[in-house]
């Protein structure tokens, strides 16, 4: 399943992978398309990149259903993780969920794709491996100072793209 997003400069493409039915977005700035979670199915996530400029791929976090197709990706696009030049977008570290998870923040369109760390009217598990309650608290309080209007782009299927409560 794909789902669109039009922000005006900022295009987000949503494909549904893998047996946890992840999102995997494909998101276009610029005319420079990043991929961020590519937890299964690399040729699914491969196809709804035709006619794309691919130039960088963003992890969430390393849980198996984030990471899963990231070689195959890597490889067929010739890009590293990580890297991801000229889009304009902040880094969040909020562990919690994982010791490294991180949020991508584009303030511009007031959108953070935030993975497994928090949901509409939900936060990620803390009881999985380098999960920490703690942690999830203090990630949380820094998130609250982010606009009240953020659009929140989670990785679980469950979950829509709205305003936070």
């Amino acid at each position: 399943r794909t789902q669109w997003f039009d922000w005006g400069i900022m295009e987000i493409k949503k494909v549904c992978v893998g047996s946890l039915e992840e999102n995997c977005y494909i998101v276009t700035r610029n005319n420079q398309t990043i991929i961020i979670d590519p937890g299964d199915e690399a040729q699914n996530i491969i196809n709804a990149c035709t006619n794309k400029n691919v130039v960088g791929v963003l992890i969430t976090h390393h849980h198996f259903d984030h990471i899963g197709a990231l070689k195959e990706i890597e490889k067929h696009f010739n890009i590293k993780e990580g890297y991801c030049p000229n889009i304009g977008f902040e880094i969040i570290k909020n562990p919690g969920h994982s010791k490294d998870s991180v949020s991508y923040y584009f303030k511009e369109e007031k959108v953070l794709f935030c993975g497994d760390f928090i949901f509409q009217n939900s936060i990620g598990r803390t009881d999985l491996e380098t999960g920490n309650d703690k942690e999830m608290i203090e990630s949380l309080k820094m998130i609250s100072k982010y606009p009240d209007d953020l659009v929140l782009y989670p990785c679980l299927l469950y979950t829509s793209p709205s305003p936070r409560d």
